[in-house]
């Protein structure tokens, strides 16, 4: 290191006037290692400045240039990483952060010393040394120029051999001293031997001054001497006095320590009485309860409006010094223990007394509506009575009684149903079961009689429904199962009697069910579930605001039993009275409106089972608007009894229409065609047309629109395998007419009906029909002109045997003279003839019913007509010029057709 330093000066430095004053071999810290060299310069001239100078090797490495310098003055920061531990990374914060590692440690701090020393000499603002050890920064070594050469040395300094630290700057003061002494003496700096001698007498002369001045003043110094002993006199009186004076402020000290004291006990006292006093009001604002509320609480009248308010203003007061948050300490108070224990007789005395008013409230409420709904069906019940006309005066109206009234009445204790819950909890739930039981068997008596007046309204206590064997009695509907079960309908002599009818459905016939029992049955059915979603939700609503089941996010409560829908319990409890907590608020309501409504989905389930015994397709009314009616209730609340209810009845529905759907298939299936009668239109093709029609009335803009496509794709895929195989079955009826008629049939029907579900049916159906056509036009009509058709086969025969056209003629078997005996043997009322029967036979293979005998009529004329231009061709190719024609023309064809469909 010391050989690269005396290159260094001398090749960089010394030409510049700088001396080097310290060296540190680095690299960037992060990068691959490109040595350089941090160099620490002053400059030989004055004012000295101070620099930081980087230095590396040239690219070839044989010689040293400086690459980029900083001056120390904007040096802000050095950064020794670590003070502790020996590190050699260190950083240098001029404009920017210059992050460097040194080749050792020992470098690294002599840098830093002598970057300090420089900064202590040369630099009024201070450089900020960071993570650099104390006891580095106080041993530091002087900056030496021992390792620069002597010779070199004497041609930087010009001669001056006095090392950095004993040179000593001149102030601004000091300078300007010098210039005025300078400028008295004109030759001092021509003549610096002179001017030095002339300082020296100078010198000499102010040095005896000072000593004469010295020897004169040594008698005042005595005086001042004097005036000292004196002044210390008086001080020793003044220390004697102040003394006195600190022992008088001692004993006034203590007398005021005494009256402080004094004055602390006294504060002490008015503080612990004004706690007292605060204490003492709390207690009495907060656990005082008025007369008037303690009067109510014992005496209140629970049955005016007046006095509910009353008793419940009462109740609150009592809850609010029940609950008051009492400060530690006042439960051990004797007065405190005795005022909780009054609240508490009060609290148990007025819970006994409110539980057993409400109780006889539903009770009440309870008999008053037993004895409604015992006048609504009295003249039902009397013997002998005539119960159609009854049924007809007193049940018309398909409705519910409306607890309104009762909600009303009871909706008056809420509040105070709401503190029961709070303070007493067993009470609470006492008379939620007590509840629960008196409307359970309320609901179920309305119900049922509602339900029973449906199942009349839907068969009829009519002369009608006396034939089916329904009997009433007290407004209820007995035996109508069993009679259903047993009905039996007469074949009717129409066209739906040759086989089982798809409206067969439960053993009624299809002619006694039209649109107008349809429709009725639809609108009992809507009537029943819109008296019964009212009813539901008021009920719903009414428990939710009176047992105050909405406010909080669970339920617990000192519960012991409750019964739900299967005799179980809604919550269950340990032996100490704790209860287990209820999943949420809807749980409960949903559980209680299942115990007070438990007979509503059997009873829904009976009268679905009616209406699908009355008709199946019943089932499509019924899902659509019970589809509706599910959609109505979970946008409400999907979670709550009613949703939940018509969801399961809904389920049911869809069964008994999946059902339906799946017997009209199965009848299908069992279609069997008389043998002596011709097929025409099958029942179960009139019959999808039907049902279709009826489902598009039905599901028009219907939620479950998608149950209806899904069941459409299965009865049209059964109707057309049915279809093929009574076709394939048939023997009066040749298989095309029965796959022509009823495939026209069918797209008549899906043209007319556009289901969207269908078109790839209908294309389908299109197809099937115009393809049999064709083939039945083709096999009916045959060869009319038989002994024609043989002959003109033999020619296209030679000619396929390479026989040009124009030679047939010369053929034996197939000359001139032969072609005009075959002609002759086919005047044109033989042809008529022929066309006559064929008429005669299309006409009794066809249906009337589709009305495709002109049709088919047309195809075959058009099919003959296309016979006779291919004999004509014939003719004219393999007989040129012989003057052969047929004895009757086209239009002779078209006049006989005509003639023949117009006589018949």
């Amino acid at each position: 290191m010391t050989a690269i330093k005396h290159a260094l000066q001398r090749d960089i430095f010394t030409p510049n006037d700088e001396r080097l004053l310290s060296i540190v071999n680095v690299c960037k810290a992060g990068k691959k290692k490109k040595n350089c060299f941090l160099c620490a310069t002053v400059t030989t001239e004055r004012p000295v400045q101070v620099k930081v100078v980087k230095v590396k090797k040239s690219d070839k490495g044989d010689f040293y240039k400086r690459q980029i310098a900083w001056a120390l003055r904007d040096l802000a920061v050095v950064d020794a990483k670590d003070a502790i531990k020996e590190n050699p990374e260190f950083d240098l914060h001029f404009e920017k952060i210059y992050k460097w590692v040194a080749s050792s440690t020992a470098e690294k701090n002599a840098f830093i010393s002598c970057i300090w020393k420089l900064n202590q000499r040369y630099l009024r603002k201070k450089i900020d040394f960071v993570n650099v050890s104390a006891q580095l920064l106080e041993e530091l070594p002087k900056v030496t120029e021992e390792s620069v050469p002597s010779g070199e040395n004497q041609s930087v300094t010009g001669g001056d051999e006095e090392a950095v630290d004993e040179y000593q700057e001149l102030n601004a003061r000091e300078e300007q001293d010098i210039e005025i002494m300078m400028e008295g003496c004109e030759y001092a700096i021509s003549n610096a031997e002179a001017f030095a001698e002339k300082l020296s007498r100078e010198l000499q002369v102010l040095d005896g001054a000072n000593i004469q001045s010295i020897m004169a003043s040594e008698k005042q110094v005595n005086i001042l001497m004097k005036l000292l002993d004196e002044a210390l006199k008086e001080v020793d009186q003044i220390e004697l006095k102040l003394s006195s004076y600190e022992e008088m402020l001692q004993s006034v000290k203590e007398q005021m320590d005494q009256i402080s004291e004094s004055n602390h006990l006294i504060h002490l006292s008015n503080t612990n009485n004004v706690k007292l006093l605060s204490e003492i009001e709390f207690l009495v604002n907060h656990m005082d309860l008025a007369k008037g509320h303690i009067k109510a609480l014992q005496e209140g009248d629970l049955a005016s409006s007046r006095g509910i308010e009353a008793c419940t203003n009462a109740a609150d007061a009592l809850l609010q010094c029940m609950n008051v948050a009492l400060r530690p300490g006042h439960d051990m108070l004797l007065a405190v223990k005795q005022q909780q224990q009054r609240f508490s007789d009060l609290r148990e005395h007025f819970a006994r007394r409110l539980a057993s008013h409400l109780n006889n409230v539903f009770v009440q409420q309870f008999t008053q509506a037993l004895l409604q709904l015992y006048n609504r069906s009295y003249f039902l019940s009397v013997p002998g009575h005539d119960q159609s006309s009854t049924l007809a005066q007193h049940s018309i109206e398909l409705t519910l009684p409306n607890h309104h009234p009762f909600h009303r009445d009871l909706l008056r204790y809420a509040k105070l149903m709401e503190w029961l819950k709070s303070t007493d909890y067993g009470k609470y739930e006492g008379l939620t079961k007590n509840y629960m039981d008196y409307l359970s068997r309320l609901y179920e008596r309305e119900i049922k009689d509602f339900f029973e007046v449906a199942k009349i309204k839907m068969t009829g206590m009519t002369k009608e429904s006396k034939k089916f064997g329904l009997h009433g009695s007290s407004g209820k509907l007995t035996g109508s199962t069993s009679s259903l079960n047993k009905l039996s309908v007469q074949s009717s002599g129409n066209r739906r009697s040759q086989s089982s009818s798809l409206l067969d459905m439960g053993n009624m016939s299809a002619s006694d069910l039209d649109v107008a029992d349809r429709s009725k049955f639809d609108k009992i059915f809507e009537q029943v579930l819109s008296e019964l979603e009212p009813l539901c939700l008021a009920e719903q609503d009414f428990i939710s605001k009176f047992f105050k089941l909405q406010q909080h996010q669970s339920m617990t409560g000192n519960m012991t039993e409750a019964e739900d829908l299967d005799g179980g319990t809604l919550s269950r409890q340990h032996n100490s009275g704790t209860p287990l907590p209820v999943s949420s608020e809807k749980d409960m309501i949903r559980q209680m409106m299942i115990k007070i409504f438990r007979c509503i989905e059997p009873e829904l389930n009976n009268l679905i089972a009616l209406g699908d015994k009355i008709d199946s397709f019943n089932s499509l009314y019924m899902l659509v608007k019970m589809s509706h009616h599910v959609w109505t209730a979970q946008n409400v609340d999907p979670a709550s009894f009613l949703s939940t209810t018509l969801g399961n009845v809904l389920v049911t529905v869809k069964r008994n229409f999946d059902k339906c759907i799946s017997n009209q298939i199965r009848q299908m299936e069992e279609v069997k065609i008389s043998k002596k009668s011709k097929v025409g239109i099958l029942p179960f093709v009139a019959e999808f047309e039907e049902f279709a029609g009826l489902a598009e009335s039905i599901f028009k803009n219907a939620e479950r629109r998608g149950d209806l496509d899904k069941a459409y794709t299965k009865l049209i895929r059964g109707v057309f395998v049915n279809v093929e195989k009574v076709a394939n079955e048939s023997q009066k009826t040749p298989r095309d007419v029965v796959m022509m008629e009823n495939f026209h049939h069918i797209f008549a029907t899906l043209s007319r009906l556009k289901i969207s579900c269908l078109e790839a049916e209908k294309k389908e159906a299109k197809q099937k029909y115009t393809d049999h056509l064709q083939s039945y036009v083709i096999y009916s009509l045959g060869q009319p002109l038989e002994k024609l058709n043989h002959f003109f086969e033999g020619v296209e025969a030679r000619v396929a045997q390479g026989i040009r056209e124009e030679e047939v003629s010369y053929q034996l078997a197939f000359n001139k003279q032969e072609l005009r005996k075959v002609i002759k043997e086919y005047p044109g009322k033989e042809v008529k003839k022929g066309l006559d029967n064929l008429y005669k036979k299309v006409d009794k293979h066809l249906c009337e019913e589709e009305n495709l005998l002109q049709v088919v009529w047309h195809s075959m004329q058009d099919e003959f007509i296309r016979q006779y231009k291919h004999f004509e061709g014939l003719i004219a190719r393999c007989y040129p010029g012989s003057g052969v024609m047929m004895e009757f023309t086209i239009q002779d064809i078209l006049d006989y057709c005509s003639s023949i469909a117009q006589s018949h």
